[in-house]
Order: C-alpha cells, then sequence, then structure tokens
C-alpha cells in the first residue's frame, strides 16, 4: 500500500527551509486566489481525514494533483482548464481490515471567462465539467462517466477575494451495476492576503448527493505563504479541515490539509 505520509513530510521540511526565503509578487499572490486568473499553475493538495465506518477505525489519505492551465481564445476572453487528479490511500475503508491505494476518478473543469473584470470589479467564468472514470481500483471510483455544469463568480477588492464556485454532475454512461451519479458541489471562499504575502482563506466544499439525499460539508480554515526556491515561485500552505456534515460512515472530527504550488507566470 502506498504510504501518503511521505508528501506530507517532504512537505513540512519545504515549509520550514523556503519560508525564509521570502518572494515577490502581490499580483501573483492574488491571482491564485482567483480560481479563473490567467496564471499557468500546479497545485498539489494533500488531505487526511479519519473516523471513517461503524467503528470510526478508517482513515484516507488523499493527493489531489490539481494542474491550472489557461488560454487565450479571443482578445476578451479566456479558456482556464482546471484537472483533479486524485491519489487515494485507504485503510480499514470501507470496514476494518480492507483498504485500496491507487488513482481516482479525474474531474476535468473548463471555464471560459472574461479576460478583464466587468462592471464593479466582478469576475465570472461558466463551463463544462466531467468526470472521467480513470480510478484503478473499482473501490476508488464510481465507474461512471458524469457531465454537467460549472461556474465561479467572485470580487478582488484589495487584499480580500470572496465569491463562490460550483457544479454539478450527472453520470451519463458506465457500468450499469454501479450507482448513478447526482451531485451537486458548492464553494464559498473567503481569501485574505497580507503585507507579507500570506494568504489566509475559509471554504467549505460542500456536495449534496441528490441520489441519497446527504451533505459532505467539510470547512477549511489555513494560511499559504508565498516564497521562492531559486527561479521557482511556490506557494506553500497548511490548515484544518472539520466535517460539520457527512454521510453515514464518512469522516468526522477534525482533518489536515497541505499543499503546495508551483506558479509558472508569462
Amino acid at each position: 500500500m502506498v504510504d501518503l505520509r511521505k508528501p506530507l513530510t517532504a512537505l513540512t521540511w519545504l515549509c520550514l527551509c523556503a519560508s525564509a526565503s521570502g518572494a515577490d509578487g502581490d499580483d501573483i499572490a492574488k491571482k491564485l486566489a482567483n480560481p479563473v486568473a490567467s496564471l499557468i499553475s500546479l497545485p498539489i493538495q494533500v488531505n487526511y481525514d479519519d473516523n471513517y465506518g461503524p467503528d470510526d477505525d478508517g482513515s484516507v489519505w488523499t493527493v489531489n494533483v490539481q494542474p491550472v492551465i489557461p488560454f487565450s481564445i479571443a482578445e476578451d476572453w479566456n479558456l482556464i482548464s482546471r484537472t483533479i487528479l486524485p491519489i487515494i490511500d485507504q485503510s480499514d475503508v470501507p470496514v476494518k481490515g480492507r483498504g485500496e491505494s491507487g488513482i481516482g476518478d479525474v474531474v476535468q473543469s473548463l471555464f471560459f471567462s472574461p479576460s478583464a473584470p466587468g462592471p464593479g470589479g466582478l469576475i465570472w467564468g461558466v463551463g463544462p465539467v466531467l468526470l472521467l472514470p480513470t480510478a484503478s481500483d473499482d473501490a476508488l471510483g464510481s465507474e461512471k462517466w458524469g457531465l454537467g455544469p460549472t461556474g465561479v463568480v467572485l470580487k478582488q477588492n484589495g487584499p480580500w477575494t470572496f465569491g463562490g464556485l460550483a457544479n454539478h454532475i450527472e453520470s451519463v454512461a458506465g457500468d450499469d451495476d454501479r450507482d448513478d451519479i447526482s451531485a451537486t458541489f458548492m464553494q464559498p471562499f473567503i481569501n485574505y492576503i497580507t503585507k507579507t504575502k500570506t494568504s489566509l482563506f475559509l471554504n467549505t466544499e460542500s456536495t449534496y448527493n441528490w441520489k441519497t439525499k446527504d451533505w459532505s460539508v467539510p470547512i477549511n480554515v489555513g494560511a499559504n505563504q508565498m516564497v521562492k526556491v531559486g527561479s521557482q515561485i511556490m506557494q506553500l500552505g497548511i490548515g484544518a479541515r472539520y466535517w460539520a456534515e457527512s454521510p453515514d460512515n464518512g469522516p468526522e472530527g477534525w482533518g489536515l490539509r497541505m499543499n503546495i504550488i508551483f506558479v509558472f507566470p508569462k
């Protein structure tokens, strides 16, 4: 079984070594707070959640690899590609003594967004979201193809960024023996950037399952720091997550989030 504690240790070490380096770029910090900014980046996000199962014995490490690639498609329009590829390590899930490690299903979002803010400084983007059945094991994915709409709207005012991202996915094909998917994802967020380019964030990543009529609601809070190691600009972060609501046998209580975001300015 893959031990995802190693990436967590590496991220901790990098935070300690790089935090003294400092980094320029108030503009980059603001773009990283904007999901549809014209900025190439490679976020790698590590999540740990536990208390899964009927006896709260299970735990899950998830590393989300999330490349963001913008394309200029017209003088006033951008297309922003946001991909989420999860790498999962489950212990005692779904029951004690069981567990799988591998790749989960990919979620691919495409946002068509104006290249400049609109009236009142409003920034927005809309487009399709796709669920791709890429899981390396049937216990790590849905074995379903999914499709739906996605959108984001936000405003940036000085050091503040606030807004929300949402999508809805319906399964359209796949294994007939697996449950169909009808899920709505909502992510309201707020971010504050300090003079030292530390970004303080608060968000939820709520999902409503229309088939089982239940919510998954983790609340995330933490901080990200802009740094520069050699010529590479990056953002390092750590935070906590609390499960305000989860399905039966889902995660409970507190979890951990860490991330590293590699930035590639034009």
